[in-house]
């Protein structure tokens, strides 16, 4: 219960534009009414004062005509009313765009200045900089390989690749027989019962 009473209302979103915006719309509605009304009024007194012609009574009949003038400059006094008031909620609708378009505007400048004070002009050379070093640095490592191969080993390479991508089976080199010391198999015997022979001749 504390929490409801106690909770703060939240700012209304209604601005004194809206609120001026919707008065404006209010009395243009009002005045349409008024006009409206004037008009069915006009149509009436115009077909009573037909009636009252042909029951000779031509001067009730001009008396009606000089009121219903005057009504028919009323109705168009409304009217221009009626067009300055929607001209006016145009002109304050139109405004608030244009204050919108300016605070996102606003707002997108002062993020360009964040970042800018995040990212100065110099940080971004320097970034550049250690990138061209890097690229610098990968091409000269690649120009070493590239010059370690002898033109027989990029023949051979291209070969090679040549012969994989046509699915040829390459002759590999045959793995030796022989230990990796490159002594024979009867030497090592020889060697090694040398030493009896020795000590049954002593």
């Amino acid at each position: 219960m504390g929490n409801v009473f106690g909770r703060k209302s939240q700012p209304s979103r209604v601005t004194e534009q809206d609120k001026a915006i919707l008065q404006l719309k209010q009395q243009r509605d009002k005045l349409k009414q008024y006009q409206k009304r004037i008009y069915l009024q006009l149509q009436k007194e115009r077909l009573l004062a037909k009636q009252l012609l042909k029951d000779g009574k031509k001067e009730k009949a001009l008396l009606l005509l000089k009121k219903k003038r005057y009504q028919d400059q009323l109705l168009e006094k409304t009217e221009n009313q009626i067009s300055n008031l929607e001209h006016m909620v145009q002109d304050i609708e139109f405004m608030q765009i244009e204050m919108k378009v300016i605070e996102g505007l606003k707002v997108g400048n002062d993020c360009l200045k964040s970042m800018h004070e995040i990212m100065s002009i110099e940080d971004v050379e320097r970034i550049m900089d250690e990138t061209q070093d890097s690229i610098d640095y990968q091409k000269q490592i690649d120009e070493l390989l590239a010059g370690a191969l002898t033109q027989e080993d990029e023949d051979a390479v291209l070969a090679e690749l040549e012969a994989i991508a046509k699915g040829e089976d390459l002759a590999l080199p045959e793995v030796p027989t022989e230990p990796i010391g490159g002594v024979p198999e009867a030497e090592r015997r020889e060697a090694k019962n040398k030493p009896e022979r020795e000590m049954l001749a002593a």
